[in-house]
């Protein structure tokens, strides 16, 4: 088909590769190996289906599933689960069944209204409902971790985190929406493979964006497109919508996991120096950063039972880009290997090598709150519960190779390559 630029987005919707034609939205298909064929192409047609969604949904077209009318009964429990939004122990999952799949929509509108941001910014709801479907349907629910859910528990941590007093006392409405609207869309259109996949197959986002925060970069320009197309801020004047187009890129681009080190250097040379001053917009805007980076990776200083569906989830997404990986005959990604990669070591090497470094510093520039604490808490219980399940895993396997077992290899592999 014809190429076609979406918005002003600059993604085109094809380009030659390499390999197979893949639809990652079909890698848990068991029919994908008898439909692809031999190595010729990795393509996908991302940016049609962005035009398709938004277009079906300019023209006043509902998607279907927002047409099944839910009982008064789950709409009520939905509702309470609202007023204790900004609590640590809320169920993502279960808000997402109460609100029939449409936790994101339904967790912005109200966070948008909470914060005053419609009557600050004069948005027009049925405009600001328009854009918050268009972003949860680019969302592939195919995908067992970056999906819309994932969207709507890293907006449901950053509404936790804005309310901290350490930064809510500063905090402008433009930072709120900033914040809100980044950790909405932070991962939207996600292909459910990593950027070093999409690098050695050549896929047309590697080499539009020069290898280079693939994935973030495609997600703001994503998000841009769809701001621009439904209008949503198309009565503020042009500068200061430039301004939040940038604003978004820059704190979108920070969840790049490969630019941990450097944010968190930073963060420890601000903190060591006492230097913040949050008056100024620039560090407003790095907090805003350290903020969405926390959000982001915040699943293990969840409750147990919480933090251990998205562990599950996310490992699944790694085991399909493994088997994509193998069936293609190419080297298997650190982490995909279901047969030596095994959760919990995954998920130690995780905690340890990214998330407890990160959060310490988070804690320390919050001034230890009951928040921070309580994750902190979460966050070594929960590795304890990994280590006694690996320990387990060691005992009752009769290799001497011990699969799974965190290695000082691991820790190059979370600084280097993608992760959760």
């Amino acid at each position: 088909g014809d190429a076609r630029v979406r918005g002003q987005t600059g993604v085109l919707s094809e380009r030659r590769g390499s390999y197979p034609f893949i639809d990652f939205r079909l890698l848990n298909n068991s029919t994908l190996s008898g439909e692809i064929g031999t190595k010729k192409k990795v393509k996908r047609l991302l940016s049609f289906q962005r035009y398709f969604h938004a277009s079906r949904l300019l023209r006043g077209i509902v998607p279907q599933a927002s047409l099944y009318l839910l009982d008064e009964d789950y709409l009520g429990q939905a509702r309470h689960m609202l007023s204790k939004v900004g609590m640590w122990d809320f169920d993502i999952f279960l808000f997402d069944r109460l609100t029939n799949g449409n936790s994101l929509v339904t967790l912005l509108c109200h966070l948008f209204n909470v914060h005053g941001l419609i009557h600050h910014f004069q948005l027009d709801m049925v405009t600001l409902h328009r854009f918050l479907v268009m972003v949860q349907e680019d969302y592939h629910s195919q995908n067992p971790y970056h999906n819309a859910v994932h969207a709507a528990d890293v907006t449901q941590a950053m509404h936790c985190y804005l309310r901290e007093p350490k930064l809510a006392n500063f905090l402008t409405p433009l930072d709120i929406m900033l914040g809100l609207l980044a950790a909405a869309a932070h991962d939207v259109d996600h292909p459910g493979v990593n950027q070093p996949f999409l690098i050695k197959t050549n896929h047309h986002l590697a080499s539009l964006y020069q290898n280079v925060s693939v994935l973030e970069n495609h997600h703001w320009r994503s998000t841009i497109g769809m701001l621009r197309e439904s209008r949503l801020l198309a009565h503020l004047p042009k500068e200061v919508t430039q301004d939040i187009e940038q604003q978004l890129g820059s704190l979108i681009l920070a969840t790049d996991i490969n630019r941990q080190n450097e944010f968190l250097i930073r963060l420890k040379s601000h903190l060591d120096n006492q230097d913040l001053r949050l008056e100024d917009a620039e560090d407003r805007h790095f907090m805003l950063q350290i903020a969405l980076k926390c959000a982001d990776i915040c699943n293990p200083c969840r409750l147990w039972d919480l933090s251990k569906q998205w562990s599950e989830r996310v490992c699944e997404e790694f085991y399909r880009q493994g088997d994509l990986e193998q069936k293609f005959e190419l080297e298997i990604s650190p982490l995909c290997n279901q047969q030596k990669d095994t959760i919990p070591s995954i998920q130690i090497g995780f905690m340890t090598y990214i998330v407890e470094p990160l959060f310490e510093r988070w804690a320390q520039f919050t001034g230890d709150t009951p928040l921070s604490e309580n994750m902190l808490n979460h966050l070594r219980r929960n590795k304890a519960k990994w280590r006694s399940l690996l320990h387990k895993q060691h005992s009752s396997s009769r290799s001497t190779d011990h699969p799974g077992q965190v290695t000082g290899s691991q820790e190059q592999t979370f600084n280097k390559e993608e992760t959760p």
